[in-house]
């Protein structure tokens, strides 16, 4: 009788051991940034329609679209897109021409990638049929 008390004992401590890993893994998982990005999905949006775009002309359609958004914003979200595989380089074009910094301007173009889940976003598109 005394053994059974004992061996219940030993099987509580380990449960109760077993759920404080448990709990501990679980709150860990919500800490750190999300993954998910609202101006990134916008971005995802905009390139869903316009299929391809450069930084500054994507940034221009985000201002007048949505909320205000900081131009470093936007190509930061298009750096961490490519990192997720929600948006890819298309290509890189060297644009002669006679600018304040000089006779040379790189357009990086981009364009949807592999992981990109566009939702569809009907006055977006109203709005780039009207311009």
């Amino acid at each position: 009788m005394a053994q059974d008390i004992f061996d219940l004992f030993l099987a509580l401590d380990f449960l109760e051991n077993y759920l404080k890993i448990i709990l501990k893994e679980i709150s860990m998982k919500k800490r750190g940034r999300p993954f998910n990005s609202e101006i990134r999905q916008r971005i995802i949006e905009i390139l869903a329609v316009i299929k391809r775009g450069y930084g500054y002309e994507i940034y221009k359609i985000y201002s007048k679209v949505f909320p205000k958004a900081t131009m470093r914003s936007i190509y930061y979200h298009l750096r961490k897109g490519i990192d997720l595989g929600e948006i890819e380089v298309d290509e890189k074009v060297s644009e002669k021409g006679d600018f304040s910094w000089g006779s040379e301007a790189e357009k990086t173009y981009y364009k949807l990638g592999p992981n990109a889940k566009p939702k569809g976003n009907e006055s977006l598109s109203k709005f780039l049929k009207k311009e």
